[in-house]
Order: structure tokens, then C-alpha cells, then sequence
């Protein structure tokens, strides 16, 4: 059987299952999925279109298991067509959004309009997974209507930043979303402890004379969903995990068989507290940047596998939001432009591995909630990210896709880029 596309002389990227590491190779495409993969002979000639990939490096496409696209009712942060844009040249074939919408994901209808305006604005993809609301308007009295949410479209269920403090309601919940083979998400934060601060609680928010939030907060609520994921033998999926002391619990948990699965961000393996000096509302982010130690944990446990997934939390907003006083500035960074050559920066000196990596940012999320990944085995979906790990650029508005540039890395150089995207074996950057 002939290809109908043949990516020329890439290297496939570790973690893969096609050929051996560090292997240059032929990818070859048919009918929107991997023909095969085959070591590059620069003398064979291909009767098909051909893409010239020498020096860069295969990946499949990758899942964002958190994202906020902030439409219905908040299009002038970022709405579906620019988010998805943003994803798809940062290397994401699927994004998982949250319900945190206005109005509030939170019915069958919103999810299947949310669907309709994906596939009309990215007809070949990115493809669009809500995150449906876990109950009625996030407010924790009354579950949402999952089932047919489920049905519309909806990929998971979760309360987002606004956590459930009834351990019963969040027990219900999670036994409702199993019956029809759906996880929970849940954003861990003890909601009497400085919610949303955006400040670690420590001696750079005693600096700077700002209310913090202890990492206490946030353990003591992954506490709570560990014990009941083990109770109920049921999967809890704990998001943007931050500090030590929660990775151990989720460590813990495992140990004794606990259906847990845990994500974290690229902010959190690369910034510190110290980022947010100088007032810094780019750095404010829910939860906060802890130290260096948390830092060294969440490295340690998405390496050792601990921690499952790496999302972007992709949480857009607006300049003059930023522009404020810190206290007065909303949590959120964008990530999603961003998100692939930052973690890819902590390849070149094995902090991370790249097998870890693609695990990490496709694989794992692909397994944990249902969506099909490349793998680069004949008749996976040929979904492929070119990236050139050699690539200089500058995160700016002529760079980045998305309607906000609310991150810390805006104005600094960033090494490594896709350069090219193929969904089902279609280009779409």
C-alpha cells in the first residue's frame, strides 16, 4: 500500500514504540493514519507529498487535560477559535476545557454549542473535550444534570476553582459521574484558607506584604480526595498539583492501590515564589508558585511518574486586568503557546526525559480519559507535532496566538518550536 504523505528524515522522539531512539526515520501516512515508520534512506524516493522534517523532532500531538477558553461570555480573554489556534501551534491536537464559563457549563445545551463552534472554527482540528460543571452554576448546592452533559459531548466533571467543601456532596458527585464512565477533576483547595490568593504563604509574601496561601490548603484537600478514591474504589483526577507535601500523599495513595491519577504545569516544574517579586501579576496564579523545594518534588514526581500528566492550566485574561494591584489581579497564566518548549527545556539536562515528556503530555492523558493517541503504530491517527528543539523566538504578540499574553515568560527567549502540525495526516500549522 502506497502513502499518501511521507514526513522525511525526523527524529522520532524517545517514549515512542515505532523504532529505536535517536533513530532518523520516514514516517509514512495513509488515509489519515501511520502506514508505518521506517529509517530514513535519503536515497528512497516517495511517489506522494513529502514534508522535509531533517533536524526536527516527531512528536505526536499532544493533550491538554486543563484549559479555560473562557467562551460563552468571555470572548474578549480568549474564545474557542483563538485557543484552539493557540493550541494547535503549540503542539495540542485535543484540549480539555473547563466549565468556568459564562454562563456556566453546567447544561447539555452550552456543551453541544461549545462543540458546534469548535468544529466550525478548526473543522480538521484541534479537537474540543469540555470539561463539564460538577454541579449547578460551580456553586456546590445542587449536582449538575452529568448524565446528559455526558452524552452531549462532556469529557469529565469538575467544580474548577471554586472546590467542593462537603466531603458527602463531592462523594455523590464522584459516584454519579462512575455510573456513566466519567472521572472528576478537582481543583484541591481547603476554601477557608486564603482562596485565590495567588501568593505562597512564606517569606516572599512577608516581603512583599501580602496575604498568602499556606501549601497546607491545598494538601489537606488532596488529603480528603485520596482517601476517598481508595474508600470508593473510584478515579479522582487531582488538577495543577503545586507542593511537596501533596505529592506524597498522591504517593501514598498509590502505594496502597488508591485509583488516583494527578497532573501538574510547566509553571510549577520552572517558577519559584520569587517570580512574583516586584509584584508581578503574570506570576499570580491559583494555586500559587511555591519554592524551590516544591519545585524539585514536582520535577522528581512527574519523572518518577507520581504525577501522570503535565496540563497548561491555559487561564487567559486581559492587560488591563493584569495592570492592578496584585491583590486586585485575577489568578491565571497562558500557557498553552508556551507550554511544550518549557518543559522540553528541562530535557537537554534530564531533569526530565523526553520519554516522560510525551508520556506526560499525550499518552497519560490519552489513557486516563479515553482519547486516542498517536503512538506511531500502523493505523494510529496521524497525528504529528514537528518541533526543532534549536529554534529561538521571543513570546510576544507577533508569536503567540492567543488573545492574551498573561504569562511570565512574555519578552524572554524561549528555545525550541514547532514548526509543523498534522491532524489526521492534514497540515493545520
Amino acid at each position: 500500500m502506497s502513502p499518501d504523505l511521507v514526513i522525511r528524515g525526523g527524529r522520532l522522539a524517545c517514549g515512542t514504540a515505532a523504532v529505536k531512539a535517536d533513530c532518523l526515520t520516514d514516517c509514512l501516512v495513509k488515509d489519515g493514519r501511520i502506514l508505518d515508520v521506517v529509517p530514513h534512506d535519503p536515497d528512497r524516493t516517495y511517489e506522494c507529498e513529502s514534508v522535509e522534517a531533517t533536524g526536527l523532532v516527531l512528536l505526536p500531538s499532544l493533550i491538554d487535560a486543563h484549559a479555560h477558553l473562557r467562551e460563552p461570555g468571555q470572548e474578549y480573554k480568549e474564545d474557542i477559535a483563538s485557543g484552539l489556534a493557540a493550541a494547535a501551534a503549540g503542539g495540542f491536537g485535543h484540549v480539555m476545557c473547563m466549565a468556568n464559563t459564562r454562563p456556566v457549563n453546567d447544561d447539555a445545551s452550552i456543551t453541544r454549542d461549545m462543540l458546534d463552534i469548535a468544529r466550525r472554527s478548526h473543522p480538521h482540528g484541534p479537537r474540543l473535550h469540555p470539561i463539564g460543571a460538577l454541579s449547578k452554576g460551580l456553586r456546590a448546592e445542587e449536582l449538575a444534570p452529568m448524565a446528559d452533559m455526558a452524552q452531549a459531548g462532556c469529557i469529565a466533571f469538575s467544580n474548577d476553582g471554586l472546590p467542593v467543601a462537603s466531603a458527602e456532596f463531592f462523594r455523590r458527585a464522584v459516584e454519579y459521574a462512575a455510573t456513566f464512565e466519567r472521572i472528576v477533576i478537582d481543583h484541591c483547595e481547603e476554601p477557608t484558607m486564603a482562596p485565590a490568593a495567588g501568593m505562597n504563604e512564606g517569606v516572599v509574601s512577608a516581603t512583599l506584604g501580602l496575604k498568602g496561601q499556606p501549601w497546607v490548603a491545598e494538601a489537606a484537600q488532596v488529603a480528603r480526595d485520596v482517601l476517598l478514591a481508595e474508600y470508593l474504589n473510584l478515579p479522582i483526577h487531582i488538577a495543577h498539583v503545586s507542593c511537596k507535601a501533596s505529592v506524597e500523599l498522591i504517593a501514598f495513595a498509590k502505594g496502597r492501590g488508591a485509583p488516583v491519577t494527578a497532573e501538574t504545569c510547566p509553571h510549577y516544574l520552572l517558577l519559584t515564589e520569587e517570580a512574583c517579586l516586584g509584584y508581578s501579576t503574570r506570576a499570580k496564579v491559583n494555586p500559587p508558585l511555591r519554592t524551590q523545594e516544591d519545585v524539585e518534588a514536582m520535577r522528581l514526581a512527574v519523572e518518577g511518574g507520581v504525577i501522570d500528566i503535565i496540563a497548561t492550566d491555559h487561564a487567559p485574561h486581559a492587560e488591563h486586568e493584569k495592570e492592578v494591584e496584585f491583590d486586585l489581579a485575577p489568578c491565571g497564566i497562558s500557557g498553552l503557546d508556551t507550554a511544550l518548549s518549557l518543559v522540553m527545556s528541562l530535557t537537554p539536562g534530564q531533569i526530565l526525559s523526553e520519554a516522560r515528556v510525551v508520556e506526560a503530555m499525550c499518552h497519560a492523558p490519552g489513557r486516563i480519559f479515553g482519547i486516542p493517541v498517536n503512538r506511531f503504530a500502523p493505523g494510529d491517527p496521524a497525528d504529528v507535532v514537528l518541533y526543532d528543539p534549536h529554534h529561538r523566538w521571543v513570546a510576544s504578540r507577533e508569536t503567540m496566538r492567543s488573545k492574551s499574553l498573561n504569562t511570565p515568560w512574555l519578552g524572554r527567549t524561549i528555545m525550541g518550536r514547532v514548526t509543523a502540525h498534522f491532524m489526521a495526516g492534514r497540515r493545520i500549522v
